[in-house]
């Protein structure tokens, strides 16, 4: 037997070879604190919290008799975790394979269906595996060629693989999703929508967005977006830079006014929005807001759920708003001329008006609008700011590495950021700069990288600036004049994000261009 080789770090997608935990019971391994990991041809690697106890040693190699051990080390907690999961998912696995014994015993050729035991708890863990490792998504994937199903789940932007399920159960696990979320299990070739109130173990209640999407080989997708409930950011939280929160937070003291957030989708439009909102939601204020789907609730907000298949619209819901005596008006997408234009005309007759936009960046939103027919003169008098923004990944607190950058990657930051406007952030290039660098560790899944912050860039509209949109003028100069009055664009602020240790070039790049 070889010598203990370095601690083992488990992540939560690691995954146990099969049919290792034969004859082995869940018990004994959490009190001996062991288990057997992996097999590589004739070498069974075992995790072992103390492996220089030799006679534990001995007694795990009596248990595995006939092959060669080589014992690495990993803390007691992390061999806890992983002997639950790996058990949990064999009686899974061996709940699976009694129902199709059974069902070939009894010469019964039906599928499992969405009622069956097995499925229900299946989709139940699925459900609660997701959001123990803070995932925003879950993607059931039924493959047609590799004949399984992939569940993948999106954490901090990336999607990781959860698990693998037999291809028999696709349908199956499809109807029990949509049978929780109130869809129609007869549809198969039109895509739907619905929502869940699922209660998990510890009783603690969570809403999920359900959406199927028929897709090649005669199967459906699922993606179910796991909502953040009742959770409230505030604009503290966002990360903002200090000249950007100021500036805005300065916006939204005005009286009346349009005020737009951009970005694409899943960049944090809507929690900026409720950011703001909650800032501005006091007892002698009156607020209406039209969202889809309301993801996040107030008290004391008055908020409507918009229905497309019935026609009640955003343009619908403003009309209706301007009747019912508001002092603030969200909406939540200003995706046609007709929204757009009442939105305008609700922030000119003395209403405070907040809105997104799916639009790239700040000047560029300016520039959408006028395009769709806006009246300029009327724009230019009601628009407040644009506040463009994206995620981008943080790096890990716990395993971040901090390094000094060569000459080549500063040169390269300077670049990025704009010579010009560079130098007056007076980073000198020198011994005493450093960066930091992802490394990972469980902390993070390995990744290097735990949660996401906000980059943001706004346009405060100022006499020059109206100027402009009176004049329609392009992109690039309204870009020019609003660097010029101050503004940071998106991939600034990532980059000075970057100087303070708080994520990387990499990461600000996936997100921003120049």
């Amino acid at each position: 037997m070889a010598s203990p080789r370095p601690r083992f770090e488990i992540g939560p997608f690691f995954h146990l070879q099969e049919g290792l935990l034969a004859g082995l019971k869940r018990e004994y391994l959490r009190r001996e604190l062991w288990l057997p990991l992996k097999r590589e041809g004739d070498v069974l690697t075992v995790l072992i919290a103390d492996p220089d106890n030799l006679p534990k040693r001995d007694t795990v190699a009596q248990i595995l008799k006939g092959k060669e051990i080589r014992f690495v080390r990993a803390a007691p907690e992390e061999i806890l975790q992983l002997i639950d999961r790996a058990f949990d998912g064999e009686e899974m696995g061996s709940a699976i394979r009694q129902e199709a014994t059974r069902a070939e015993a009894e010469g019964d050729a039906r599928l499992p269906t969405e009622s069956d035991s097995v499925i229900v708890r299946l989709v139940n863990r699925i459900i609660n595996d997701a959001y123990d490792r803070r995932a925003s998504d879950i993607h059931i994937e039924p493959d047609v060629k590799d004949r399984d199903v992939k569940v993948r789940i999106r954490v901090d932007g990336e999607c990781l693989p959860l698990d693998v399920l037999p291809f028999e159960y696709r349908s199956a696990v499809v109807s029990r999703i949509k049978i929780m979320s109130n869809l129609d299990i007869t549809e198969r070739r039109l895509p739907q929508d619905g929502k869940i109130a699922f209660r998990r173990p510890d009783g603690e209640e969570i809403e999920l967005r359900v959406a199927t999407i028929p897709t090649h080989g005669y199967v459906e997708d699922v993606v179910l977006r796991i909502l953040t409930k009742g959770r409230i950011m505030t604009l503290e939280e966002l990360a903002m830079e200090p000249e950007t929160y100021e500036g805005f937070l300065n916006i939204l003291k005005k009286p009346y006014g349009l005020i737009l957030i951009v970005g694409p989708t899943g960049s944090g439009k809507t929690t900026t929005a409720h950011a703001a909102l909650h800032i501005l939601n006091r007892p002698n204020t009156k607020i209406w807001t039209a969202e889809d789907p309301v993801e996040i609730a107030q008290q004391g907000i008055r908020q409507v759920q918009v229905h497309h298949k019935i026609g009640y619209d955003f343009k619908q819901a403003m009309r209706a708003f301007l009747r019912a005596d508001p002092d603030i008006i969200m909406v939540g997408e200003m995706r046609d001329y007709e929204t757009a234009k009442m939105g305008i005309e609700a922030s000119l007759t003395g209403h405070l008006v907040l809105s997104t936009l799916h639009t790239n960046n700040a000047p560029e939103t300016i520039v959408r609008l006028l395009d769709m027919g806006i009246d300029p003169f009327a724009f230019a008098d009601s628009l407040l700011c644009v506040l463009a923004q994206r995620l981008v990944r943080s790096l890990c607190v716990h395993c971040r590495e901090e390094y000094h950058p060569s000459r080549e990657e500063y040169d390269e930051l300077a670049r990025h950021y704009d010579e010009k406007y560079f130098a007056a952030l007076n980073v000198a290039y020198d011994e005493r700069l450093r960066l930091f660098r992802p490394r990972g560790c469980p902390e993070c899944n390995h990744t290097g990288y735990r949660g996401r912050m906000g980059l943001f860039e706004l346009l405060v509209v100022t006499d020059q600036i109206k100027h402009h949109i009176i004049n329609k003028k392009s992109i690039p100069s309204l870009r020019r004049t609003a660097l010029n009055e101050g503004m940071r664009t998106l991939l600034q602020d990532g980059i000075r994000k970057i100087l303070q240790g708080r994520t990387d070039l990499m990461e600000v790049l996936s997100v921003c261009m120049r």
